[in-house]
């Protein structure tokens, strides 16, 4: 088995955002707002596959407690290039909730970088969260590297 080493550089992860929220566009340049996020989900998917863009889907996060896995049925939608926490939303409005569960997938993955994408809105918004998350595992997820993007 083949393993891909990638430098997570900061212009590696902007480059990959970059690629992320170009295919979130295409889809919903595609299908349009106003569907579930299933739908969009699947289209995704197709639209990741069609640019050789590396993901899992539907991801289990455990969750280590002592040592301990533990299974609080956590599923995050995109983990993309084994880099980015990718979720998606097709709500009115983005509830803090979402960004907490963004957070959440972030940390216990040991993610540095994740987007939280809402493709019902007709307009096209990049927001930088403005959290700060110390985390235990020995690095500081900053302001800037939790995304929103609103499609």
């Amino acid at each position: 088995m083949c393993l891909k080493i990638i430098s997570m550089t900061k212009s590696y992860l902007d480059d990959l955002t970059y690629r992320i929220v170009g295919a979130a566009i295409e889809v919903h340049k595609n299908v349009g707002a106003g569907l579930l996020e299933s739908v969009y989900h699947r289209c995704l998917m197709e639209e990741f596959k069609q640019r050789g863009i590396q993901y899992r889907s539907e991801l289990n996060v455990p969750i280590d407690y002592e040592g301990i896995d533990l299974d609080a049925n956590l599923r995050c939608d995109f983990l993309v290039e084994e880099a980015i926490v990718v979720e998606l939303k097709a709500v009115d409005l983005i509830a803090h909730v979402f960004e907490a569960h963004l957070l959440t997938y972030m940390k216990l993955l040991k993610k540095l970088k994740g987007i939280l994408i809402n493709l019902i809105v007709l307009i096209f918004l990049k927001k930088v969260n403005k959290l700060l998350l110390m985390s235990t595992i020995g690095y500081c997820l900053t302001k800037s590297m939790c995304t929103m993007f609103l499609i």
